[in-house]
């Protein structure tokens, strides 16, 4: 996922650079990214020059989100996401010291999809700008696989049934995985975490994701729960040889490895 922060403090932006990095997230500041036009805006120069630059520069970068200040030179970031909204539909988080909040209510009027108060949590942020961009994936496949699995939560098996990465297949009608001749039946569970991570190759999948997406419309769901199956499924996985093949990133989620212990 590619994020892009525009704001205005340097000690900030390499914050919030350093942390979405960290976190694995591709990251652009507008600032490393100008042109020779952008003086504009580094230099706070006429409001129409600087706030029609940002705007172009966000449309031709096309990240999957916008971290935006709001306290910006010559143009507020509100201003900037209301003008955004007319040619593009990137999902907006406002980052600001504004705590009123009036100013909360005005930035979601403008088109904005979240706001956090500066100075920020950033275990915090990072849950916030998880669930914008689940809210708003607009990748056509992602959006096919999800489809997918909201069918097969009901029972049905819709599309691909069978997934293959490398030797490891799986099958969705016949409820196992295989992998070189052996076979590992598989619990409607560890079934369901297999095919959703198949559904998200190539991304790490939250655990809040998965939780939802295995006891949806439970009213509370113990977190070890998901740890108790995914042991149980590693532990599956590895009798029939297939080791390391589901990654945990502490602290963000799970995801198929491109490459695993043979």
């Amino acid at each position: 996922m590619h994020i892009l922060i525009v704001e205005d403090e340097p000690a900030i932006r390499q914050e919030l650079k350093q942390l979405l990095e960290n976190s694995l997230y591709q990251v652009t500041v507008l600032e490393e990214a100008r042109t020779e036009a952008m003086e504009d805006f580094c230099l706070a120069g006429t409001k129409v020059c600087a706030d029609a630059d940002i705007v172009e520069r966000i449309v031709q970068i096309n990240p999957d989100l916008v971290l935006l200040d709001v306290n910006l030179p010559g143009e507020s970031g509100f201003d900037i996401c209301q003008r955004l909204r007319g040619v593009s539909d990137v999902p907006v988080i406002f980052v600001t010291s504004r705590t009123d909040s009036m100013d909360e209510l005005n930035g979601m009027l403008k088109g904005g999809d979240d706001y956090i108060t500066k100075p920020f949590n950033p275990p915090v942020l990072l849950a916030h700008i998880a669930a914008v961009l689940k809210r708003t994936r607009r990748n056509k496949d992602r959006n096919q696989g999800q489809n997918q699995v909201r069918s097969q939560d009901k029972g049905e098996v819709a599309g691909v049934t069978r997934f293959r990465h490398k030797d490891v297949e799986l099958d969705v009608a016949g409820g196992f995985a295989s992998y070189r001749g052996k076979r590992a039946e598989l619990s409607k569970n560890e079934l369901k975490i297999m095919y959703y991570l198949f559904c998200h190759r190539g991304e790490i999948v939250p655990r809040l994701d998965l939780v939802e997406y295995l006891w949806d419309n439970q009213v509370f769901i113990d977190d070890n729960a998901l740890s108790v199956n995914m042991t149980r499924l590693r532990g599956k996985l590895e009798e029939i040889g297939i080791c390391g093949f589901i990654e945990t990133k502490r602290g963000m989620g799970y995801r198929i490895l491109r490459f695993f212990d043979l």
